[in-house]
């Protein structure tokens, strides 16, 4: 089995809705992105996935999210059962790569993906 893993971050404010604490105000973050994909086989130049291709896929996602504040961003605005923790946002970072793929039956899936909201702490979303 083989692994690649792809770092990226980028910068965005949230505040977290129906919480008693201080991160119900609005504060930011510079968040940090890692996305793992996992796949038995390599292709004819010996790599599991094109780092390029990969990094253009993650970077197309944060651009989105960069510089914004999350809460005003879909899925994160509306009901709190879409608050922009650092839970639900490795959640839909990994569902959307999962929903890149290239329609051919490609032997690397995306694995897992783990947001780092800090330095200490991180969440990591992945199908079991």
């Amino acid at each position: 089995m083989y692994e690649i893993t792809v770092r990226t971050r980028f910068a965005a404010a949230h505040y977290l809705k129906d919480y008693d604490g201080p991160c119900a105000r609005l504060h930011g973050h510079t968040w940090h992105i890692e996305a793992t994909f996992r796949g038995n086989m390599l292709d004819s130049k010996g790599m599991l996935l094109d780092f390029g291709e990969v990094k253009r896929k993650i970077k197309a996602i944060v651009d989105e999210l960069d510089h914004n504040t999350l809460n005003e961003v879909e899925p994160f605005c509306g009901s709190s059962e879409n608050n922009p923790t650092v839970e639900n946002l490795a959640r839909y970072i990994y569902y959307r790569l999962k929903g890149q793929g290239d329609g051919h039956d490609q032997a690397a899936k995306i694995s897992r993906v783990r947001v780092w909201e800090s330095p200490d702490t991180s969440a990591t979303y992945a199908e079991v």
